[in-house]
């Protein structure tokens, strides 16, 4: 590693809430590696460094994140110049790679399903932001600091730190004590403007996603927002239309596709969350504090 250079966090999972910890990590001067799946499952997408693996280049709130090849890790790990591939992404709708001389200001986001590239990166700080919240598969070894957001992380088990991820008194706070956990998962989606289940679309059926209207768009209640299948999904209210999956993807019958917003501001549908900041900040500390001691 260059000398000066600072550690490398890589990422496991690349939605809105882990997008807010590589955004507020990025400008604390950390170095951030994005590791995803070939066809993300992300609901609030313009928000989600998820979307450059669709797009091949996706900026959030002025941090470019750039599709890139596993053969790219080892300069990037070893802060050499790299070049985003984004020719390597089908789906890309960019048709040129990244200029190599700005990569130092570009976040790399690779397709890794199976953390292959774990050697190649040699991340100092891993960072579990998957929410998996059940059949954690993440360990201590596997970096010298391991952080996991959110329920189903044990601290000693899992990870070194675990950072609080529900709404409320506790949000972002940081676990450190042996056999320390976040609190469970109440499967109940936040209420907001008296709305709470029904803030959430899901697939009436397995099959292709189509979507109809791009988010950040404000519908009326009955707007078919989307198909799967043909069988169109509706908005159960007026308001704005806050996430929704990427059209073409194939989801399963009950599979959280959308997600919309009572409030009716578009613009909170293009900036990083309270939530996804208030648990990046929990990172952050996280990380100092390891490094402090």
């Amino acid at each position: 590693m260059t000398a000066g250079m600072r550690p490398l966090v890589v990422l496991r999972g690349g939605g809105d809430l882990a997008t807010g910890v590589a955004w507020r990590l990025q400008r604390a001067g950390f170095r951030i590696a994005i590791l995803e799946l070939a066809q993300p499952r992300v609901v609030r997408r313009v928000v989600s460094a998820a979307q450059a693996v669709f797009a091949g280049i996706h900026t959030v709130e002025g941090v470019r994140f750039v599709a890139a090849a596993h053969s790219q890790a080892a300069a990037f790990a070893t802060g050499q110049p790299w070049a985003g591939s984004v020719h390597s992404t089908p789906a890309a709708s960019a048709t040129a790679d990244v200029d190599v001389e700005n990569s130092g200001a570009n976040v790399p986001v690779f397709i890794d399903e199976h953390f292959e590239l774990r050697a190649a990166l040699n991340a100092q700080i891993l960072v579990d932001a998957r929410l998996k919240k059940r059949g954690i598969d993440t360990r201590l070894d596997m970096a010298p600091l391991v952080v996991g957001l959110g329920p189903g992380f044990v601290v000693g088990q899992h990870c070194h730190a675990v950072v609080e991820t529900q709404r409320g008194h506790t949000l972002g706070r940081v676990y450190t004590a042996q056999g320390a956990v976040a609190l469970a998962d109440t499967g109940i989606p936040e209420a907001v403007a008296g709305h709470t289940g029904a803030r959430v679309l899901r697939a009436p059926c397995s099959g292709e996603l189509l979507a109809h209207f791009e988010i950040g768009a404000m519908l009326e209640p009955g707007a078919v927002v989307c198909t799967v299948a043909g069988q169109g999904v509706n908005a159960p209210f007026a308001g704005v239309l806050r996430g929704l999956l990427q059209s073409g993807l194939q989801v399963a019958a009950g599979e959280k596709i959308g997600d919309m917003d009572p409030r009716s501001t578009p613009a909170h549908c293009f900036m990083i969350s309270d939530k996804a900041l208030a648990v990046a900040g929990g990172v952050l500390e996280a990380v100092l504090h390891a490094s402090s001691l």
